[in-house]
């Protein structure tokens, strides 16, 4: 499934399950969150196990290390783990190999949130301040670099060349999607063919390596892996368009961040795209924003005229229409796989991804 072509006209003392049940609560469908804390019992254990991993990295030594531990004592749902768990449990289960993989996976999701936050000059990240704010952007940046290095390690241990392969193609995907989303900062003609393209790189990618780890720790037949993957990326695409409408709807008090930071910060996401292809004469308001400094806010005018034609135009109802669509595909992705808890786990998180409130 594809972005359909424009018509012509912080906190540690919560468990994983806490956190996601706790953003799905208000939004998701009734059951949503009753069916991710029935998950609680069957996963505690592996997460938990990823997490005392997370802890045992350390905190001090080098500056890289002192950036990576403030980041990764941001906390977060561990959603990219939960999938390599979820995809090993559909096989063999949660051994020592997929649990190395599963901290690989949320080590290189990491690593891209502090280099993310050095290029976009982000104050906050998780609703605290960014490692970039309190040591700076070089030592960001090596936080990152030094995640990443652990993650291929971890990978490279694994004695799996595909999956290794796998990881370097995933990492490329994310730098090429970066650096298209670079070359787009500060434009307004920003179209579906390259939004599609940044987030398949930058979010989706992850997610796919994510689904191929598990199950390849889990020990399933290849064509069992390639649904899995197929899955991953359906997956990745509803999380960032859900991702994208919290970013002009969602309450800064629970995202962490203010409303429309991806303009403050330069960059044109789905709903904003959609509004501006419907309403034109926004465009130079918005040409006006994406010029001046990243991180100012937005004059009230524009926000507030934002807000209105975002509604009127159809951009939201239409963006949350897409993310359960890809939601629905990534579901469908799972129908050749054994029935059970984990397949049931698995249609709960593509649930979790289009419709939360964090």
């Amino acid at each position: 499934m594809a972005i359909p072509a424009a018509a012509e006209n912080h906190p540690r003392s919560e468990s994983p399950f806490e956190r996601l049940g706790a953003v799905c609560r208000e939004r998701g469908p009734k059951d949503l969150a009753t069916r991710l804390f029935a998950l609680q019992a069957w996963l505690a254990e592996d997460l938990g196990a990823v997490e005392a991993q997370l802890a045992t990295l350390p905190r001090a030594g080098s500056v890289a290390n002192t950036g990576a531990g403030h980041q990764l004592d941001l906390g977060g749902k561990l959603l990219r783990p939960m999938c390599v768990a979820l995809a090993a449990r559909l096989g063999i289960g949660f051994g020592d190999r997929a649990r190395e993989l599963a901290v690989a996976a949320e080590l290189m999701h990491n690593a891209t949130l502090l280099h993310d936050d050095v290029i976009d000059q982000a104050e906050l990240r998780r609703g605290a301040p960014a490692a970039r704010a309190v040591y700076g952007n070089a030592i960001s940046v090596l936080a990152g670099d030094w995640l990443l290095i652990e993650a291929l390690q971890r990978i490279h241990r694994s004695a799996d060349r595909a999956l290794l392969g796998l990881a370097l193609d995933t990492i490329d995907k994310m730098v090429a999607a970066e650096a298209v989303q670079l070359e787009n900062r500060g434009r307004v003609n920003l179209n579906r063919a390259d939004y599609y393209g940044i987030i398949t790189g930058k979010t989706a990618a992850l997610f796919r390596w994510a689904m191929f780890a598990g199950a390849s720790a889990g020990g399933l037949a290849s064509h069992h892996q390639t649904a899995l993957e197929r899955f991953g990326l359906e997956l990745g695409v509803a999380f960032q368009l859900a991702d994208d409408l919290l970013d002009v709807t969602g309450d800064p008090a629970v995202t962490g961040k203010a409303a429309f930071a991806d303009l403050r910060e330069g960059r044109i996401n789905y709903p904003v795209l959609l509004t501006l292809e419907r309403d034109r004469s926004l465009c130079k308001q918005v040409e006006r924003r994406l010029g001046r400094k990243t991180g100012e806010s937005l004059p009230a005018a524009l926000s507030s005229r934002l807000h209105l034609q975002l509604v009127a135009t159809g951009a939201l109802e239409e963006c949350r229409g897409l993310a359960r669509a890809y939601a629905e595909e990534a579901v469908a992705c799972l129908s050749s796989l054994p029935a059970g808890p984990a397949r049931s786990a698995l249609a709960t998180l593509a649930a979790v991804a289009a419709d939360r409130d964090s």
